[in-house]
């Protein structure tokens, strides 16, 4: 067997969901008239079947990813450092599987005890990111992480002699990990006091008086899939394109937790870019 195919079983195995998503990505493809992103949706011996072909795309340039298919019970934790795998493991949060998608840059896939709604892994993601140091940006319920046995073909990791590094499987025991009854309890709990918070601020302040929509009908609509930063975007260019004033917004916007984007300073630039971004949607709107 050779080692692409003995990492991508190791892995997809680890995991342990029955379907998979895959996703080819090559960003230049645009400008061959191509797709940018390949998908394709394959139970475990489909997967392993179509190795050939990734490996041809890989070849040609696009990165291979993979994610479950629906909600599932794993959390991907991106851009951590080996320390930090490292501490996962000696705080009883050792993953299913780890890869390390660049040298010295690693994912990891953290199993649940049960499967989670897409609310709460969203969630979950984003704690563990923010306890180990991962990204935030890839915190949410169905970030693809990279299919260990391929090359990473971002320009950057280019070597002079013109090859990719490999995507290396580092381990994959497929095993829950000791914290997650507790953790996920905790997540849970957290979810259901940001709800009742939600629920008992005065309306004004989720609804302003020019607008039919709250932000809590965008927050429930599956288009988003509980990624809250797409939420505040969309709710943003509606409110701001239906009267609403930019302090207006920005009070809505922080009408959720937003501890994890960091401390106070960091919070308000978040809220700043989003009304910037839903300004320039608007502004594009009424020059058309």
């Amino acid at each position: 067997m050779d080692r692409t195919t003995q990492a991508v079983q190791q892995q997809i195995a680890a995991m342990g969901a029955q379907v998979f998503e895959v996703g080819l990505f090559k960003p230049s493809a645009a400008d061959e008239g191509r797709a940018v992103m390949i998908p394709r949706t394959w139970d475990r011996d489909t997967l392993i079947r179509s190795i050939p072909w990734l490996r041809l795309q890989n070849a040609d340039g696009r990165n291979i990813y993979v994610r479950p298919k629906g909600e599932h019970n794993l959390s991907l934790v991106d851009d951590l450092t080996s320390e930090a795998v490292g501490r996962m493991r000696a705080t009883g949060f050792t993953p299913a599987a780890v890869v390390e998608t660049s040298p010295g840059n690693f994912q990891a896939w953290l199993k649940h005890p049960r499967q989670l709604t897409r609310e709460l892994s969203t969630m979950a993601a984003r704690q563990l990111a923010e306890e180990f140091g991962g990204d935030p940006g890839a915190a949410d319920w169905r970030h693809f992480g990279r299919l260990a046995g391929f090359t990473n073909r971002k320009g950057k990791y280019m070597a002079e002699s013109g090859l990719f590094p490999y995507v290396r499987l580092i381990e994959a025991s497929g095993v829950g990990y000791a914290a997650g009854e507790s953790f996920v309890t905790g997540v849970a709990v957290q979810r259901e006091t940001e709800l009742r918070a939600r629920e008992k601020r005065p309306n004004w302040q989720s609804t302003p008086r020019n607008l039919s929509k709250s932000i809590e009908d965008f927050r429930s609509d599956p288009r988003y899939a509980a990624d809250d930063t797409r939420v505040d975007l969309a709710f943003a260019i509606y409110a701001l394109s239906h009267g609403s004033g930019s302090n207006q917004v920005a009070d809505v916007i922080r009408s959720r937790d937003l501890r994890h984007k960091g401390d106070e300073r960091r919070q308000s630039q978040y809220v700043d870019r989003t009304i910037a971004k839903a300004l320039k949607v608007t502004e594009s709107r009424c020059l058309r």
